[in-house]
């Protein structure tokens, strides 16, 4: 595989990691990507929420989590417990549901700085598959020095693009999460 299109894979899966850590974000509504990352005992081995039950939307503000297994609600409800998510589970017969409140002003900046931090590892990483490209077209004793100036623009040029694109995907979950 070349130098360049590697590196423009790699790109894209940075892009790939900085989506799903936004995703589980809370922006005051409803979304099962909140629950995701959250694992439980399941049997002594860690499952992820989403595994052993069906998550449902039933009201913007409201989560319905309905386990596969009715024995699992008890370790669904601890795993919501320790996570920090920030969110009490209500358990409702043979259901749990999470209500989610209403973000504060602090809250909310709070998520935003969060999302920037993830924006800057992201942005971090991409930098980082570029010098490491640059460094694999500098070490290619195949390629002439016009040649090696090309690439390396063409490598700035995507990095561009990747860089853009996290802005981009930042800039959207910045205004969800400020929109009250």
């Amino acid at each position: 595989m070349d130098i360049l299109s590697n590196a423009e894979e790699r790109m894209a899966k940075a892009i790939s990691n900085f989506q799903d850590a936004i995703a589980v974000l809370r922006t005051g509504r409803a979304n099962a990507a909140l629950l995701e990352n959250i694992e439980c005992d399941y049997y002594g081995d860690k499952m992820n929420i989403t595994s052993i039950a069906a998550i449902k939307v039933p009201e913007p503000r409201q989560l319905l989590i309905v386990p596969y297994d009715q024995s699992d609600i008890k370790t669904i409800v601890a795993a919501i417990n320790a996570s920090d998510i920030g969110i009490n589970p209500v358990v409702d017969g043979k259901q749990i549901r999470l209500v989610i409140p209403a973000l504060t002003e602090d809250r909310r900046k709070e998520l935003v700085k969060k999302a920037k931090g993830y924006s800057e590892e992201a942005k971090v990483a991409i930098r980082n598959i570029r010098r490491d490209a640059i460094e694999a077209v500098k070490k290619d004793a195949t390629y002439t020095e016009d040649t090696r100036k090309q690439e390396e623009q063409e490598i700035q040029k995507i990095t561009d693009k990747y860089t853009k694109k996290v802005d981009e995907l930042l800039k959207v979950k910045e205004s969800d999460i400020m929109a009250i």
